[in-house]
């Protein structure tokens, strides 16, 4: 009788799993990392653009891989943020390292595959970078968008255990393809640096401390004033929105949900504070049913990539 298998399995003695060795938890993070990014996206979408009273009356609480939203996606179905990652990964592994013009190369070349979705500033400079070959955009007041920061995770992982400057050099040699900005930069290499500081172990609680005042002392970064909802692409409201809704929570699941229920570019939100709730929390804090809904295919290109950048940087 299957109440009673129940029972005894219930009652059946617990068998203590091996501690997992450093190495192993660091390789559990980093594809916690690549796979809550992927399904911050998927999560997203469904809502993107929309407002927290437009998801309300629409969804209620929208917690569930669903697909669909203005792009009109299939359950699991990830968007630019996912996909624009994967090629700058591919580009580090095929190059051996990070390389501005191998990035922008990558970039074109996915750009040229038809993506389900593109930012403008992405299409405005990858396009110049056909016609020049320089791979960094002019500097512009204007690029300050979350184009860059969308698509890091590469770089931590590939630069993780490096000096801070070769992970800071390579984080502006990949966002400043398409967008060369100083408020662009600092939340990059934030990021970048608190990925690699919560897969060593480090909680959250100093990672805010240390990581996220830095960056506030940057002139309009502080995301403890006010509730940033319906956040646009602009990458103040990105971090403030990532920010309140990781530094709020104490597991994955209830940071995206937090994150994504804000609306607006909620993609990019899901896809940053699934990258960083990911590096936090482990493979284990993941909801299966959002691991079972994201797109197979991506599943594995994510988990297979976190595991080759890792490699590439010696661990």
């Amino acid at each position: 009788m299957l109440w009673a298998r129940e029972l005894i399995a219930r009652n059946a003695p617990v068998r203590n799993r091996p501690t997992p060795s450093p190495r192993e938890c660091l390789l559990d993070k980093a594809k916690a990392a690549y796979l809550g990014l992927a399904i911050g996206d998927a999560l997203g979408a469904t809502v993107e653009f929309l407002t927290p009273n437009e998801i309300r009356h629409q969804i209620g609480i929208h917690s569930d891989i669903t697909g669909g939203g203005w792009l009109r996606l299939k359950a699991g179905q990830v968007t630019d943020d996912t996909t624009m990652s994967l090629a700058l990964g591919k580009s580090i592994l095929t190059q051996g390292s990070v390389d501005a013009k191998a990035a922008a190369e990558a970039f074109d070349a996915w750009m040229r595959g038809k993506p389900v979705d593109i930012g403008n500033t992405v299409r405005r400079n990858l396009i110049q970078f056909r016609k020049t070959g320089n791979p960094a955009a002019p500097a512009s007041e204007h690029d300050a968008g979350n184009g860059a920061a969308m698509r890091l995770l590469p770089i931590a992982l590939a630069c993780y255990g490096q000096p801070p400057e070769t992970t800071i050099f390579s984080s502006r040699a990949q966002a400043h393809v398409t967008h060369n900005n100083a408020l662009s930069d600092a939340a990059c290499e934030t990021l970048i640096l608190m990925v690699q500081d919560l897969m060593s172990g480090h909680e959250a609680i100093d990672v805010e401390r240390e990581r996220a005042a830095t960056l506030v002392q940057t002139p309009g970064f502080a995301y403890d004033k006010k509730r940033c909802d319906n956040p646009s692409g602009y990458i103040v409201d990105t971090i403030q929105a990532v920010f309140q809704s990781f530094f709020a929570t104490e597991n994955f699941e209830d940071c995206l949900m937090e994150v994504v229920n804000r609306g607006g570019d909620a993609d990019t939100t899901g896809a940053i504070a699934g990258m960083l709730a990911g590096a936090c929390y482990g493979m284990d804090s993941i909801p299966k049913r959002w691991l079972k809904a994201l797109d197979e295919a991506t599943s594995q290109k994510c988990t297979d990539q976190a595991l080759a950048l890792m490699t590439l940087a010696g661990h």
